[in-house]
């Protein structure tokens, strides 16, 4: 691009408001968003009315993920292909028509090939609504915009049990894909009103980059089946997880070298240059894995060891999107006088502690307890997502933006969906281990063991129990409060090393650079 044309460029503003731009873009981003949490408590009532076991019903998750994780890295060639305008309305459309078609599923295929189109139409919502964001405000009311954002990204998860919960438990688990559809048209609507495409964004259509697109749907699709099904094929003791890990890795290798040498390549690599870039990407790659993984484990945790419905375990995440809110305006203003790094270290500070705390469960954790564990989780949140996302693009020029955006989406929302797969598994195996530790205790030559079974024995027959169905009632009570103990180390231990992982990242956010925000926009330099 000349410099002549750069300067035409810059004088360039959007029509409509760009207030309104942004909510119409945001709103097709959050079902996006919405529907990678929503359906994980209707799993079980899936597999119930489709006639499939647990099991094979969490392929409608993991297909939705994998094609979402892919198209997320190449939208922005997507965009460029078709224009940014067009592709977006074309996403919107069809993960609408595509949402619809699972609320008509009758079979588990039929579900998992419309989630896959879901998710491959759905990919392409946060990468264009960051990108157009970033094209429509100046860089000093970007910070404010991206709050906006944010909404989208950290309250969807948080919404997507809650909402998830009260449409299975109320009505039927197809009306989680039904919701979507009247918000879709919507946004289609306000979409092809408001929005237009800046002159950097009117490019020559390039050239269909097979190898790049071949490869980087190998890798990332290969790497999330890896991580989604490892727990239930016993890992690398499956042929079938080796391969998927061989493919995914050298997918990937082949993926990165392909784009660096490539003439045209699909994605360019050279948005990494910027420092403030790659380690924001990183940051923003650790708060998805941070923000997916918690909002997967405590309603989990609330439904299968302390017995709550899935609506009730959906609003024990309500309040925190609540506080995050609230929150949200009040680190803008922090943003304009203290350094965007110091607040980051801050929030991945808090967000260890908040872990920590949290990794105190006991069975008789109230509700209040476990929502005051979540608001203290979200809360850390509210210094991360709109600082790393402001500090970021503060130095990257606007013609990268499509590109950066795809790759800073992708970074969240990938590692965000392997979060929840890691997270899922590493419960799994903790109560696996947990349980063969503490089976060898689970012994008649035991004094413990003998005075619980005597103690709970003796009150079934206190309560007009027959001798050998009182002794039935005490070894089940023991198996109960055996499986609960468990459980109940599993997460505490899995919370543990959350907030591990929360606190080793608080160093690299001193690579950074040092800048402040002026005037409630991006730092200057």
């Amino acid at each position: 691009m000349s410099e002549a044309s750069g300067d035409n460029h810059a004088d360039w503003k959007p029509k409509a408001n760009p207030w309104l731009i942004a909510v119409v873009v945001t709103l097709g981003a959050f079902m996006e968003v919405l529907d990678t949490t929503i359906i994980n408590v209707a799993l079980p009532h899936i597999s119930g009315a489709l006639g499939s076991s647990y099991d094979d019903a969490t392929w409608a998750l993991t297909s939705y993920l994998v094609a979402n994780g892919i198209v997320l890295t190449i939208s922005a060639w997507f965009g460029k292909l078709l224009g940014r305008k067009r592709y977006f309305l074309i996403c919107i459309g069809m993960f609408t028509v595509s949402s619809f078609l699972c609320g008509l599923s009758t079979s588990l295929p039929m579900l998992i090939i419309f989630r896959l189109m879901q998710g491959f139409f759905g990919g392409g919502l946060q990468p264009n609504q960051q990108s157009i964001i970033l094209d429509t405000f100046p860089p000093e009311k970007r910070g404010a915009a991206f709050g906006l954002t944010a909404i989208a990204t950290i309250v969807a998860p948080i919404l997507g049990p809650l909402l998830g919960g009260y449409l299975v438990d109320n009505y039927s688990w197809r009306w989680i894909f039904y919701v979507n559809v009247p918000f879709g048209i919507l946004t289609l609507i306000g979409v092809y009103t408001l929005v237009e495409d800046p002159p950097w964004e009117k490019q020559k259509r390039e050239k269909v980059d097979v190898i790049g697109i071949a490869l980087i749907s190998l890798g990332l699709g290969c790497l999330e089946i890896m991580c989604d099904r490892g727990e239930d094929d016993d890992w690398f003791g499956s042929p079938f997880i080796v391969w998927m890990a061989v493919l995914g890795i050298g997918g990937t290798i082949g993926a990165v070298i392909w784009l660096l040498k490539a003439k045209n390549p699909l994605l360019n690599l050279a948005i990494f240059k910027d420092r403030n870039f790659a380690v924001g990407t990183f940051l923003m790659a650790m708060v998805g894995a941070l923000l997916y993984a918690s909002a997967i484990i405590v309603p989990q945790f609330a439904q299968q060891v302390l017995g709550y419905t899935a609506t009730v375990s959906g609003q024990v995440l309500a309040p925190g999107g609540a506080v995050i809110i609230c929150m949200i305006p009040m680190v803008g203003r922090l943003m304009g006088v203290i350094q965007v790094r110091t607040i980051i270290a801050f929030g991945f500070f808090t967000m260890g502690c908040a872990m920590y705390y949290s990794a105190h469960l006991v069975p008789t954790t109230s509700y209040a307890h476990l929502v005051e564990y979540r608001i203290f989780q979200t809360s850390a949140l509210a210094f991360l997502f709109v600082p790393i996302s402001t500090i970021a693009y503060s130095t990257l020029p606007k013609e990268l933006n499509s590109d950066a955006s795809s790759m800073f989406s992708m970074s969240r929302n990938y590692v965000g969906s392997l979060a929840i797969s890691l997270a899922t598994a590493a419960i799994t195996e903790m109560q696996q281990r947990r349980q063969n530790y503490l089976a060898h205790w689970m012994t008649p030559y035991r004094d413990e063991y003998n005075q619980y079974l005597s103690n709970a024995k003796q009150v079934a027959m206190d309560h007009g129990f027959t001798a050998g169905a009182a002794q039935q009632f005490a070894t089940h009570q023991l198996y109960t409060t055996f499986r609960q103990q468990v459980s109940m180390l599993a997460y505490n231990q899995t919370f543990m090393e959350i907030g591990i992982i929360a606190f080793c990242v608080v160093p690299l956010c001193f690579l950074l650079s040092p800048v402040a925000k002026k005037g409630g926009g991006q730092g200057a330099h």
